[in-house]
């Protein structure tokens, strides 16, 4: 995606100020919009559609700028606004748009699958489409892999049964068929109150127990992000020559098993409607950003892990699956993510693009 020329930011103040865009400035935006073809393919957008696609999206940021702005807890505190109003142009409101567009297709609740890494911003994302989808009249419900882990109890069982299962995350860890159930409840767009399962990771000093479920009914739209989700199996021999941190015999064994252990995660990722992956320029970022995220939850005052620890703990993850390897065959079409996002080190989208030949 094509870094957008100075006066977008500008313009987008401007029209939340009450002016009407000028034929210039528009055609200026039109043609930016065009000029990436692989993001305009993902996002549908054609020379006689993108006039009025870019009309409908005026007219949202207009109505929830001030929404959006007036949640302390929404936006990064982080960015300016001059950089939060280009993102939300350029990406959250037309994700936001193209995901009430399929629920609006559908004759039931649309679930839409988000992965990423351990830092690249999937809850961030996740909450702000939430609130945008809300405002569009769409009942969205954010549902995270990580709310699906067996309780601590089981945990410390499984990890008597397997003493590699030192942390959660890998597959195994999770109760898979909790998930079925609750996304087929889901699924289901009936009036039924569902018990949606959740997760505090700060208590049992940072290796989370399940907490009290969240009772929910009429959802639209579920956004059902984690790290692995939507990954799927490799070939074995992938890992004779493995990237670091997987370097020794044991290492490559413990790989081994957590591949053949996602299998039993496919069927979770058949109810997914569609899959966008949040790609990072360079997966190891992901210990920087990771840190970030604990030192953030710490200044809440809940307690978590040491720096140490979440090295160790980022570089688990790695070897149970690692980004190097699981993520690049979702990059591939015809059969790779319905969308991707990439990532630079400050978290600014740099291209968007499909995988699927659906897109």
């Amino acid at each position: 995606m094509s870094k957008p020329d100075p006066p977008l930011a500008v313009w987008l103040a401007t029209w939340l100020a009450g002016a009407e865009p000028t034929p210039i400035a528009w055609a200026t935006v039109l043609r930016q919009e065009l000029a990436d073809a692989r993001r305009a393919r993902a996002f549908n957008l054609t020379s006689a559609t993108v006039g009025t696609q870019l009309a409908e999206r005026l007219a949202l940021l207009r109505s929830l700028w001030p929404r959006l702005r007036a949640d302390p807890n929404l936006l990064p505190a982080t960015r300016s606004d001059r950089d939060l109003l280009v993102t939300l142009w350029q990406v959250w409101l037309p994700l936001a748009q193209q995901i009430a567009a399929g629920r609006a297709k559908g004759d039931r609740p649309f679930i839409q699958g988000v992965l990423g890494v351990q830092g690249t911003g999937k809850t961030t994302l996740v909450r702000i489409l939430q609130s945008i989808l809300a405002h569009l009249g769409y009942p969205t419900l954010n549902l995270s892999i990580d709310d699906l882990y067996k309780t601590y109890a089981e945990r410390q069982w499984l990890q008597h049964q397997d003493s590699r299962l030192v942390w959660r995350g890998p597959p195994g860890t999770h109760d898979v068929e909790l998930g079925l159930q609750v996304l087929h409840q889901l699924r289901q767009g009936t009036t039924a109150t569902v018990a949606i399962p959740r997760f505090d990771k700060s208590v049992w000093a940072g290796a989370g127990d399940r907490t009290a479920p969240e009772w929910v009914t009429g959802i639209e739209i579920v956004l059902f992000e984690g790290w692995l989700v939507g990954l799927r199996p490799i070939a074995p021999a992938a890992f004779e020559h493995a990237p670091p941190p997987i370097v020794t015999a044991a290492d490559r064994a413990f790989a081994r098993d957590m591949n053949q252990a996602l299998n039993a995660y496919l069927p979770l990722w058949r109810y997914l409607d569609r899959l966008m992956v949040l790609y990072p320029s360079d997966y190891r970022f992901s210990q920087r950003w990771r840190q970030q995220a604990e030192q953030q939850m710490r200044a809440t005052g809940k307690s978590g892990m040491s720096e140490a620890a979440i090295g160790q703990f980022v570089e688990y993850f790695w070897k149970a699956l690692h980004p190097a390897l699981f993520i690049p065959p979702l990059l591939q079409p015809p059969d790779g993510a319905d969308l991707v996002l990439e990532l630079d080190a400050t978290h600014q989208v740099t291209a968007i693009y499909g995988c699927r030949d659906s897109i």
